[in-house]
């Protein structure tokens, strides 16, 4: 498998699995406020670096307010969105550089391939912060592992 496919495969798994959590939110009646926040900020950290790599300027705070079915309507766009930059970006060289500015304001220069990488892990992370609070409440939550997606062919 090529960088080019690696990367596509990884960010269909992070839309499934973003999608699963959603579901699983939905499913305990989308009264979880601390779930709803994690993911909506999942989300927008992800709409932040898909800006920061388009090099356009932000339009979503990283911590927004949460809200169960514009989380639903950005997790559709933005697995579409993902899918059409990876196939601009992986024909070229995904090591090149961007430089960008952080939340703080501070500058900083990346790789792509580093920002990709990290897309995919922050979300990760905090999928499994929901997950983890979900089971401390009592609710079930949405089984992300990769692998389980990978074996039941939801991941491709």
């Amino acid at each position: 498998m090529n960088l080019a496919d690696y990367l596509r495969k990884d960010f269909a798994y992070n839309a499934w699995a973003n999608h699963e959590v959603l579901a699983a939110i939905r499913s305990s009646g989308g009264k979880n406020t601390r779930s709803l926040q994690l993911m909506a900020h999942i989300l927008a950290a992800e709409r932040v670096w898909l800006e920061r790599l388009r090099q356009v300027p932000q339009s979503v705070p990283v911590w927004p307010e949460p809200n169960l079915s514009q989380c639903e309507a950005e997790a559709d766009k933005l697995g579409g969105e993902w899918h059409e930059f990876l196939d601009l970006v992986t024909a070229g060289d995904v090591n090149q550089t961007i430089s960008y500015k952080n939340s703080k304001g501070e500058a900083w220069t990346s790789a792509i391939v580093d920002v990709l990488t990290h897309v995919v892990m922050h979300s990760a992370y905090h999928r499994g912060q929901i997950a983890s609070y979900m089971r401390s409440i009592g609710q079930t939550p949405a089984y992300t592992d990769f692998i389980h997606g990978v074996r039941q062919g939801l991941v491709k």
